[in-house]
């Protein structure tokens, strides 16, 4: 499990394609991270999606990342800059809410609007996961656990303070560039609680 409290941003090195699955093979270099450590076997977050170290060298590591990981998700196919965290330890503060590293699916964000010394982003999504999308609630956006500000038909808002834009990937330059979402899993949760006692639809209850 992770928070969502990015721990600063890494940069994908190199990215070498694996024949067996179309995955890909990631280095990364964490030397612009602060307090990173990790050990072959962590859990890391990279851009909001769970990662095994499989090689760890001083502040470099290595992930391998699956076809099917890639078709999920975004920014894990090419050198470029990433957030990362690493996974939640007991004793640890939960200063963002719980995320899990398993992205439901991609956005994009199409507005990037000042508004003093924040960034308010508008993201569109697919209506599968806007459906667990609602004001005051929480979503990670590339691995960075966020409140939502504001709910529209195919899109959400989010607001950026000036230190989240100083320690993560997101921002104004993050306009037009798709991002991965998790809807906060509590939601997901509730309505798998609830659906037995829902009535059926069309019913009219």
């Amino acid at each position: 499990m992770f928070t969502g409290l990015v721990q600063g941003v890494a940069r994908i090195e190199r990215v070498e394609r694996l024949a067996a699955d179309g995955g890909v093979r990631l280095t990364l270099d964490a030397r612009g991270v602060p307090d990173f450590a990790a050990e072959v076997g962590d859990s890391i977050a990279i851009n909001g999606a769970c990662m095994t170290a499989t090689q760890v060298d001083g502040h470099r590591f290595t992930v391998d990342v699956s076809g099917e990981s890639l078709s999920k998700t975004s920014g894990l196919d090419a050198p470029g800059e990433v957030n990362v965290e690493t996974s939640l330890r007991v004793g640890d503060k939960l200063g963002g809410h719980l995320v899990s590293g398993h992205v439901d699916g991609i956005g994009t964000v199409r507005s990037a609007t000042p508004e003093g010394g924040s960034t308010v982003l508008e993201i569109t999504a697919p209506p599968e996961l806007l459906r667990y999308v609602v004001e005051k609630g929480s979503i990670a956006v590339d691995g960075v656990s966020l409140t939502v500000a504001g709910r529209r038909e195919d899109a959400f808002t989010v607001a950026l303070i000036p230190h989240t834009m100083s320690v993560t990937t997101l921002g104004p330059q993050a306009l037009g560039r798709p991002v991965n979402l998790e809807v906060d899993v509590v939601a997901k949760y509730v309505e798998s609680l609830a659906a037995p006692y829902a009535p059926p639809r069309g019913s009219g209850q």
